[in-house]
């Protein structure tokens, strides 16, 4: 016996496991018809599939709450029972349980374990609470459509997610957070704000950036491009397409297939849309002979990249079938790759705190099971990326397995202010193109040598990125960032003229404003201004025209000043500047 708490994460999983067993009970008690397929808990809950012809409705789900508190209150036991696999097999095809016996039927084991409890029995291979009343405080959050086994060719089966918790305080203070993360939804507040969108008639899990959404792009390419200027690395631009045989040669095409489009035929020569940047960078780096002096040459680029997205998992910004990375590779010798990694680093983390994001978790990913080049190269990159991290002093987690299959990496994922992780940053290094490739170099001896490529991202995804900033600051962008900066509203018609004149100033200071002239009372414009999250609305009227001056309200309600343009400007310009 081993006594666990809620505290654990083994805890938690017991609990929210129990808590989907009890669900599927009290849907077999309501809906006789419908089969039962997978019930696991998940990080933040539990889920349980089912195969049922007619489609759950919110009234259904507030019938299965009320039976699911009815075989609490009841508390049964669960009880485990260990049935031979023949035995189990024929108990759920009498049952009608059709996915159980799939599942039983590829177990190799000679028994299985089932639970059971007030005459409820599924397969399972526990552990469960002891009794059904340790269920203290739980809730159905959705439904969603999920195929079998994750396989699209499969039955589409409903989805009923739910959480759990150890109390009711508990239980409140998530659904409280969830409430929060509605609010945030940048798909929400895309279409609130005119950010972007995305249209059938276009294709799922393509971008349209609307003119609000393109000029916080604008601002955060400017800023990437002038930042990497300043630490020496070269702007590339890189083509859409390239011929398959680029894509079979970098082995992409061996490990990667999946996730790229079927190729496309140009003159008798398949052609590939991009998943990648990486080998056009390297043709670039070939296209001169490279002495040792050179190096370290660092590439970036604000690339376009495709990769098939099945429709089941496209997510707003978050997951997309075409998306621009902040790319880039640097090609160095191997007695400068440490102060490369750490050089990188300090880069990433000023980008991301930059942008607001002061909290992160680090991972150091090793080798996966399928993976190109040798033991010993892997062994000294993964070596090289964690000593930079020791140096560095930040404090990481080994993630097993989860290196690209041409190397190891770091990944950093970033904490919003809801303290969700989003990765974003990844460094991973590669022995294994440069050998495809045969990229080269002369050193100091005279002789060629082979240069070592590291891969980079830092906000990884433009789209992705962007829709982490939308969420975590709610669409309250700072000033820098939003689309614009200031309103000019004027009070009455007979203030347009003054209030065009002030505009204008903005305008030609670089300051992002627009001007409302409606014949519109000021309260509606300044509503509608706040809705749209403005930073600084320049109310005109009689005093300020009297005043030579202009009345300044913050998008919170606040009103300062009153100003002159040329001293709010200033002040704009300051904020703005300090990217705070």
């Amino acid at each position: 016996m081993e006594l666990i708490s809620f505290g654990s994460g083994e805890g938690k999983e017991v609990y929210r496991h129990s808590t989907s067993h009890i669900m599927a009970h009290a849907v077999k008690d309501l809906f006789p018809d419908a089969k039962l397929a997978i019930g696991p808990a998940i990080e933040e809950g539990f889920y349980y599939d089912f195969d049922r012809a007619v489609p759950f409705t919110p009234e259904d789900i507030e019938k299965i709450e009320n039976r699911m508190k009815e075989i609490i209150k009841k508390n049964s036991p669960f009880q485990r029972k260990v049935l031979q696999r023949d035995e189990a097999i024929q108990l759920f095809k009498k049952m009608g349980e059709d996915y159980k016996v799939q599942l039983i039927q590829e177990i190799h084991d000679d028994s299985v374990s089932i639970y059971e409890e007030d005459g409820f029995a599924d397969l399972c291979r526990g552990p469960h609470l002891p009794k059904t009343d340790r269920v203290k405080a739980f809730k159905l959050l959705s439904i969603a459509g999920a195929y079998w086994r994750g396989d699209e060719k499969n039955r589409m089966l409903q989805r009923i997610y739910g959480t759990a918790f150890e109390n009711k305080d508990e239980l409140k203070a998530y659904l409280d957070f969830l409430e929060e993360v509605k609010k945030r939804d940048h798909r929400k507040l895309g279409r609130e704000l005119d950010l972007f969108s995305i249209s059938d008639e276009i294709g799922a899990g393509l971008i349209l950036w609307h003119p609000n959404g393109a000029i916080i792009r604008k601002v955060i390419e400017d800023f990437w491009r002038d930042e990497h200027i300043k630490a020496d690395y070269k702007i590339l631009y890189t083509p859409h397409i390239a011929k398959l045989n680029l894509w079979q040669k970098s082995g992409h095409l061996e490990f990667y297939k999946e996730n790229m489009y079927s190729p496309m035929d140009i003159e008798g020569i398949a052609y590939e849309l991009k998943p990648m940047n990486c080998p056009f960078h390297i043709s670039i780096y070939k296209s001169a002979l490279r002495s040792y002096r050179e190096l370290p040459v660092r590439y970036a680029e604000l690339g376009t990249v495709y990769r098939y997205e099945r429709s089941g998992v496209l997510h707003g910004l978050l997951r997309v079938r075409g998306f621009t990375q902040d790319d880039a590779h640097i090609l160095c010798r191997e007695d400068q790759i440490e102060e490369e990694i750490l050089n990188i680093l300090d880069f990433t983390l000023f980008i991301l705190r930059t942008f607001g994001f002061d909290t992160y978790d680090v991972y150091l990913s090793t080798r996966p099971e399928k993976y190109v080049g040798t033991l010993e190269s892997w062994e000294r990159a993964t070596n090289a990326l964690k000593q930079a991290l020791e140096i560095k002093g930040l404090t990481y987690e080994i993630d097993p397995g989860e290196g690209v299959f041409y190397g190891p990496k770091i990944d950093i994922k970033i904490k919003d202010s809801l303290n969700r992780s989003w990765q974003c940053s990844t460094i991973q290094i590669d022995f294994n193109n440069p050998e495809r490739f045969d990229m080269g170099y002369r050193g100091a001896d005279g002789r060629e040598h082979r240069p070592i490529m590291i891969h980079r991202a830092l906000m990884g995804s433009l789209e992705r990125f962007f829709g982490v900033l939308i969420e975590h600051y709610a669409g309250v962008f700072p000033l820098w960032l939003s689309p614009v900066q200031i309103s000019v509203l004027t009070i009455a018609e007979r203030h347009g003229d003054y209030a065009t004149e002030i505009y204008k100033k903005f305008k030609e200071s670089g300051i992002r404003a627009e001007i409302n002239l409606e014949n519109e009372k000021i309260g509606y414009k300044i509503r509608e201004a706040t809705v749209r999250k403005i930073p600084y609305l320049a109310i005109i009227g009689d005093k300020e025209i009297a005043e030579e001056k202009i009345t300044v309200r913050k998008r919170n309600g606040e009103n300062i000043g009153p100003f002159t343009a040329d001293e709010f400007i200033s002040i704009m310009t300051q904020e703005a500047n300090s990217k705070n």
